[in-house]
Formats: C-alpha cells, structure tokens, sequence
C-alpha cells in the first residue's frame, strides 16, 4: 500500500482568495465535454474527453501563471499509484484465459446452473449471475451473456422482465464488486491507497447483508411465478455443451482454490493473480490437452469459444492480457486527470467546503456517498466515479480517525453498485441496451445494489462495523444521539 497524501497547492501560489469557480472550472468543462459524448454521440468511451481534461487544467495552470512540468510530475505520481492494480488488471486478463481453457469457468458454469429452479426463479438468477461475475470478474460480460438468457427463460416462465432484470444486475454487479478479479475492485483501493484484500473484507459488512436480504425479497416474489412444469431444455443444452468440450471435474476448480487459498493467507493480489494462472495453465495442459504454445497465444490474445452454443460462445471468449487494454489506459487517463485536479487546486477547493459541513461520523459517510454519486450522475464515468472521490476524502478518513477501507467500501457502494441504476451512467446505459428494458423499470428491483448503500447509512448511525486508526475518547465509543452524528 503506498501512502500518498494530497499535494497542497498553496506551496505553488495558490492562494485563498481564488475564486471558487475557477477552482472547479477544468472538473466542470471536462464534464460537460463527456457529457456531450455520452449523449450526444452516443459514444461511452471516455478515454478522450478524460485526455482533454488533463489539457484543459493544464491550461488553467497556465492562467494562474504556474508551468506544465509541475502539474506533470503530480500526475505521474498519482498515476504511479495505480500501476499496481494495472499490473493485477492485466493479469486478471490472463486469468481469465487461463480459467477458460483449463475448464474452471465452464465447470462453475455447469454446477451453477445445476442450481436452477423454476419455483425460485429469480433467486437461482441472482445466484448464478453472482457466481458467474465473481468468477470472472466482469458484471458487464454476465449480463451480455448469461443474463441475457435468463431473459428469455424469465419471459417463457411469464415472469415480468423487471423483476428479472433487478436480480440479473443484483447478482452480476455483485460479484462485480466482491471478486478480486474486478477492475473496479481492484480501481477502487488503489486510488485510496488500501490493500485490495483488506478493502474486500471491509465490504462484506454491508454487501453480504444486502446481497441475503434481496434474495429473500426475490423469493417471496418469486412464489407467485414459480412453475416446475417449464421446459428447461436451453439450459440443459447448455450444460450439454459445456461437458462435451471440456473435461470437467474436481480438478479443473483447483485453480480457483488456489486464488482464494492465497486470498485467506493474505498473500499479495500480483503472486496471488500469477499462481492462479500457472496452476491453470498446467491443469489446460494435462486435463484439457492444450498445447503450450496456444496456452501462450490465450494468455497474450484471450479466447475463441466455437462450440455453436451461442450463448456459451459469447460467455467463453474472453481473457487475455490484451483484454485489459481499453480498461488499463482508461485507468491512466482517469488518474491522470485527478492527478491534474489535485496540482491544480480543485480538490483542495472542494475540500475546504467539505470541512465545514463533516463534523461527524454520519456527514463523512452521507459526503462519500454524495461526491460519488455527483460524479457518477454528471459525468456518468464510473472509473472517474471511484477514482475522484477516493483522492478527495483519504486524508479526511485519515484526520478523522477511520480506516479507509470505510471510504472504499462506501465508494464502491454509491458507484458500483448504482451505476447501472442510473440511466445515463455507463452502467445503465450498458445494463438497458443489453437487456432491452428501461434502467428504471428494472432499478427498483435490484435490490442488492441500492440496498448497500443503505446498510452502509445503517452502520454509520449504529457505529458499527466502522474501524477505527487510533483509540478514540470514551465518550466516542458510545452510541451517540442522531443529533450527534
């Protein structure tokens, strides 16, 4: 973990009396051209608009009088910050690969969907999207692939499409969140400057409790629809398929075994990542019949399903170290561009109005959750989303006395897993298109995406599950009255 603090730009002339607006103007242009490319040009690629922010602050540097290389040098820092979770990201992407041809992800595959149920419908989507995301790591491939059949199964069964689309998004951003192989989750740390393990832990507190209570909601939904007398011979053709191209057994898991044994004796993301990808090599080459050369061209390129199961074709081709070079160089412009913001003097403006308005436990949790959903909701990036507000309230976390695996947890919560829930977001953008239903038809349903942030809220008024750096005063250590909080 690299402990960065935030640069003070009064020490290159920044002085009190700027004006505020000019403080926030790079943020505030650089937002409205993202804007224009989200919705004007129906584009939601933000690497460019990010590139011209860094420009455009650089070109109010200039207007303050100070020179580029200082602003240069700051945001080479903050993106070096990154590079860690860049260098696991890219060997996500050969894990993915990996798992693949070794039969891992086919055989989570077959097995989750063993778990299927017409009389629990929505609660056995949830759970497979879930399975499937944390296994691969990717809530956006879940739902272009598996959730899209679950679509058409949920609509043979009669079942509305917002109920099944909530419990898709509530399964697939899920284990977005929680899988180590997440860029998000990977993102997210890295920017606040915590361990990805210990800002996966931190988050179980109010995922785990929002991920069983929506469950039990789909549940209860889900007995007025329930029917076992519904073909499911889609699905049983997909396991089908599964088992006639791969070799699937106890040994092809051992991969993921190894990952989440590394996981629970804390062994570092990269080693962790690297051995995950070996001992899946090996088990493609001996269980699978893979040759090494073309064990090498997945690791490097991904992989090309071609069984004829469209469905399994679409979840299966995927991985690669190149796979993760739209999310990597997007992660570069990102920092770099709040690298800029922090030399520049933006967050350090914004923060001055935000120490005059936290006083409490509650306000630094309510100020977390509203800088990333104002980020979210104007600029509609979700990597700028959980990047942003990381850079702008560490030191907060920090001179108030909390953990900031509090801060990434609560980011992660409001960006995450309510980016599909807003229209104009990537998320929801994606989420909608893929799936063919309005974001907010199917937002009220995904229960364990707006769920979270409320069992975060919870945990702040109750002062649980909210690690603290330092002994505090005994008089903190009681459960204060709300107007204390």
């Amino acid at each position: 973990m690299i402990d960065d603090t935030q640069h003070d730009p009064a020490k290159d002339g920044y002085g009190a009396s700027s004006s505020f607006l000019l403080d926030i103007a790079p943020l505030v242009l650089t937002a409205m051209i993202l804007m224009v490319q989200f919705f004007v040009f129906k584009d939601f690629t933000p690497h460019i608009p990010l590139a011209c922010g860094i420009l455009i602050t650089g070109l109010f540097m200039k207007l303050r009088g100070r020179d580029w290389a200082g602003m240069e040098e700051r945001f080479l820092k903050v993106v070096k910050i990154g590079l860690p979770a860049m260098i696991i990201l890219m060997g996500v992407g050969m894990l993915i690969g990996s798992w693949i041809i070794a039969g891992t992800v086919p055989t989570i595959l077959y097995y989750g969907f063993s778990i299927f149920s017409p009389s629990s419908f929505l609660v056995s989507v949830c759970l497979i999207c879930a399975i499937i995301s944390v296994a691969t790591g990717t809530s956006w491939g879940t739902v272009g692939t598996v959730g899209l059949a679950m679509m058409g199964i949920g609509m043979g069964l009669g079942i509305p499409a917002h109920f099944t689309g909530g419990a898709i998004v509530s399964g697939a951003f899920f284990g977005d969140k929680m899988s180590p192989l997440s860029d998000t989750t990977n993102l997210t740390p890295a920017a606040a400057g915590v361990d990805l393990w210990d800002h996966i832990k931190g988050m179980l507190p109010t995922t785990i409790p929002a991920m069983l209570t929506a469950l039990a909601l789909y549940a209860w939904i889900g007995i007025s629809y329930g029917d076992d007398s519904v073909d499911l011979s889609s699905i049983q053709a997909l396991q089908s398929t599964l088992a006639d191209n791969y070799s699937l057994s106890i040994i092809t898991l051992l991969p993921a075994v190894v990952v989440v044994g590394a996981a629970i004796m804390k062994i570092p993301a990269i080693p962790t990542v690297l051995s995950g990808v070996v001992v899946a090599s090996l088990v493609a080459f001996f269980m699978q019949g893979i040759g090494v050369s073309e064990i090498f061209n997945v690791l490097q390129n991904g992989f090309k399903s071609e069984t004829g199961f469209e469905v399994v074709d679409k979840l299966l081709s995927k991985g690669g170290l190149m796979s993760m070079t739209w999310v990597v160089t997007l992660t570069i412009f990102a920092l770099a561009f709040v690298g800029s913001l922090e030399h520049y003097g933006t967050l350090k403006a914004i923060m001055v109005k935000v120490d005059k308005i936290v006083k409490s436990r509650l306000g630094l949790i309510l100020t977390t959750y509203a800088s990333v959903l104002g980020v979210g909701t104007i600029i509609g990036d979700v990597y700028t989303t959980l990047v942003l507000p990381g850079r702008l309230l560490k030191d907060k976390y920090k001179e108030m006395g909390y953990k900031r695996t509090t801060l990434t947890r609560s980011i992660e919560d409001a960006g995450t897993l309510l980016s599909p829930l807003i229209p104009w977001n990537m998320g929801g953008s994606f989420v909608a298109a893929t799936l063919g239903i309005a974001t907010l038809t199917y937002a009220p349903f995904a229960f364990a995406c707006w769920l979270s942030p409320l069992f975060g809220l919870l945990w702040a008024v109750l002062d649980k599950f909210i690690p603290r750096d330092e002994p505090v005063a005994a008089t903190d250590t009681t459960v204060p009255s709300l107007n204390k909080l």
